[in-house]
């Protein structure tokens, strides 16, 4: 079965894109063919340190990072997965290496750290879950899901959930490794885009979407479907007046509640995206519009207060992240477009939310932090490093590795 990456190569940016503004060479360790522009937009960005952490082997393993990192604030480690084969345990303050977890395959998974426990959670390509000491990386358990994990892991009421390339969601004790139940749905026959869609855990509910075009909710204890499966090809098919060619929903759901009620926020291939009822599965709006949408999510601003001026009321984006149509800002009460922007040559992560921001990483430009009230480009940094990992954000502080095999610690501050 042949799978085409989601990170597609996208059009040029035209002058209101994000190529049209500046970025600035960091100073260490930047391309020195990469000009060093002087028109940052609000130097909000500054990168503190970039370290060399992947193992020798990495020259012989995938040319990309994709597994963003965990943030262990109160001992003040980074979790992260690399295509050497390890799980590393950093500290977040310099880079340095506590320890390092060998598995038989690249770890492109987001890790769950647990602090209950003190353990790490995280797959591995090589179909293995495996459970870790946060503290020294001793393996407490490891259990075999016969396909590639590259989904974080959901800890809920108990249980641990993981979904695998297979189109497999397990449930776990945590405790033990030991499976409670499964589900399997026959993966579609054909094209697939690479990557999968992880669990949702919402009103007692796993919300799920598999790559025949599906999406459905299990009882989280039982397993059991809470309702039948919706199948978004079929409405592909109808607006699209033909079969697609890939069917896959490879969106995590997103929930939240709007005018309509409890909903889930989830995106067909070539479908779009939808608002499905969180209790039933009918479809509560739809937009055709963002095609090859992998990444949602759901931003909000409360209402508050102004210094000077009016009060701001609470502002919600449902934010469509797509490596062929680019990012969208969709209204989360009835799916019409707020602002859509382009790419970057290369193409652009999932973004994600940063002190009330949204920071993005690229293949070919840097790093960008946008606003999700318009899309526009609040500042920009050119690190000399192509990127296919979305960043992890805590305060001020957001962390991720570049394909060549760096970590780069970056801070924000307030605009100048």
């Amino acid at each position: 079965m042949r799978r085409a990456w989601r990170w597609l190569a996208a059009a040029a940016l035209t002058a209101t894109g994000l190529h049209s503004l500046g970025c600035e060479a960091v100073r260490r360790g930047a391309n020195p063919e990469v000009p060093i522009w002087a028109n940052r937009p609000s130097w909000s960005m500054d990168v503190t340190y970039r370290v060399k952490i992947l193992a020798p082997s990495r020259a012989e393993g995938e040319p990309y990072e994709r597994g963003r990192a965990e943030l262990d604030v109160v001992n003040r480690r980074v979790y992260i997965g690399s295509s050497d084969h390890g799980m590393y345990a950093l500290s977040a303050e310099d880079g340095s290496i506590h320890w390092r977890f060998e598995t038989l395959g690249p770890v492109q998974c987001e890790a769950l750290y647990d602090a209950g426990e003190d353990v790490v959670y995280f797959g591995s390509n090589d179909g293995a879950l495996y459970k870790v000491r946060a503290s020294d990386g001793k393996l407490l358990w490891r259990f075999m899901t016969n396909a590639e994990v590259a989904e974080q892991p959901v800890l809920d009421s108990g249980l641990l959930f993981v979904v695998n390339a297979n189109d497999t969601l397990v449930a776990l004790d945590p405790k033990t490794g030991k499976m409670r139940w499964h589900q399997h749905r026959p993966p579609a026959l054909g094209m697939e885009v690479a990557g999968y869609a992880g669990p949702t855990l919402w009103r007692n509910k796993v919300y799920m979407g598999f790559s025949d075009g599906t999406v459905t909710a299990f009882d989280k204890m039982t397993g059991i479907e809470s309702w039948q499966p919706v199948d978004l090809s079929a409405e592909a098919e109808q607006s699209l007046g033909d079969v697609p060619t890939y069917l896959d929903v490879d969106t995590t759901p997103v929930p939240g509640t709007i005018e309509a009620g409890p909903a889930v926020f989830v995106a067909s291939y070539e479908g779009g995206v939808f608002a499905l009822d969180a209790d039933t599965g009918n479809q509560i709006w739809d937009n055709v519009a963002p095609t090859g949408v992998t990444e949602l999510y759901l931003w909000e601003q409360p209402a508050h207060e102004q210094i000077e001026g009016p009060r701001v009321e609470r502002r919600r984006r449902l934010i469509a992240s797509s490596g062929t149509t680019g990012i969208w800002a969709l209204d989360p009460e009835t799916g019409r477009d707020i602002w859509h922007r382009g790419l970057p040559d290369g193409g652009v992560s999932a973004p994600v939310p940063i002190l009330g921001a949204l920071m993005v990483t690229t293949t070919l430009q840097g790093m960008y932090l946008l606003s999700p009230l318009d899309g526009g480009v609040i500042d920009g940094i050119h690190t000399g490093d192509a990127f296919n990992m979305p960043v992890a954000a805590y305060g001020t502080r957001a962390y991720a590795v570049t394909n060549n095999g760096y970590l780069l610690a970056v801070r924000l501050r307030p605009p100048h």
